[in-house]
């Protein structure tokens, strides 16, 4: 656990910012490397907003503010990764993408780095086998929003060693985080029983039985929810819910998992929840519900 002092992420999408954003507020130095100089500045921005949010909202100071941007260091250069003691990768859910990310870590990182994916779906078995270090490759699934949601599903593919389990479990209480231990399996857990609730939220919805609000309102109100599971796949991405709803339908061959025909045509439409600004609710530029009326037709 000492010896992580430098900590690189790779992928500047939603979970990377978030990620960046945790391991900076809790006082680490973390460098995010980027593909391009544009995507890097996107990535910055969009963690500045994130701050700025919770700025405005009494969440942190402006000094909290000023500190945790200090501790974030862009790049598109791929020599950062010889200096890592630990890597994130957060990069899209593609395992080519995937596999191609672990052999340049392979081939410049030091043979003690423990390498870590954010993958919600993917095998972490298939990633580290075309590795020479598989005992040091491990999961790491976040839950969106990574600086709200307390708890990480660390996933131990089939040679992942106790070590490499101990050494994440010692740094997730450091930044404020509670992990569980997951064998692997497609979905891990919380993917694999989210995405059967927002399936069957779906397939409520397309048979007429109640509306877009009300389903949502129900499971809030009845069960302690947050977000409705509608609200949620809007958070989420539809179009992220169907790419992992389709690969447990292939991994498991169970017809449960098989994607409600709404979710494609959603996504088809290019209606992909607040990342869109339109799913089953409409939201502002900064994520918050504007409207609170599906109606299929008008879509």
């Amino acid at each position: 656990m000492a010896n992580i002092q430098q900590i690189v992420v790779i992928g500047g999408g939603t979970i990377g910012q978030g990620i960046s954003e945790l391991f900076a507020s809790k006082g680490f130095d973390i460098t995010l490397l980027e593909k391009t100089d544009e995507l890097s500045k996107h990535s910055y921005h969009q963690i500045e907003m994130s701050l700025d949010k919770k700025l405005s909202k009494w969440g942190i100071t402006p000094a909290e503010k000023k500190s945790t941007l200090s501790r974030i260091h862009m790049t598109t250069d791929t020599q950062v990764l010889t200096l890592a003691d630990f890597v994130i990768e957060s990069a899209t859910e593609d395992l080519e993408i995937k596999k191609e990310i672990f052999l340049l870590c392979e081939q410049m990182c030091g043979p003690e780095v423990v390498l870590a994916s954010t993958t919600s779906t993917l095998s972490i078995t298939e990633v580290a086998a075309i590795t020479n270090r598989p005992n040091r490759i491990i999961g790491l699934h976040f839950v969106h929003p990574v600086t709200s949601i307390p708890l990480v599903e660390v996933v131990r593919g089939l040679k992942t060693s106790q070590q490499t389990l101990q050494t994440i479990m010692e740094l997730l209480p450091q930044l404020g985080l509670e992990g569980i231990e997951v064998y692997e399996s497609p979905g891990f857990v919380t993917t694999r029983l989210m995405m059967l609730l927002i399936n069957e939220a779906l397939y409520t919805l397309m048979e007429g039985v109640s509306s877009a609000e009300d389903i949502d309102r129900a499971m809030r109100i009845c069960y302690q929810f947050k977000v409705g599971p509608l609200e949620m796949a809007d958070r989420f991405g539809l179009d992220s819910v169907l790419a992992a709803m389709e690969r447990l339908f292939r991994e498991f061959g169970d017809t449960k998992y098989r994607p409600a025909p709404l979710l494609k045509k959603m996504v088809r439409a290019g209606h992909l929840g607040v990342k869109s600004g339109e799913g089953f609710f409409h939201y502002d530029e900064d994520g918050d519900r504007i409207s609170s009326t599906f109606e299929e037709g008008q879509q």
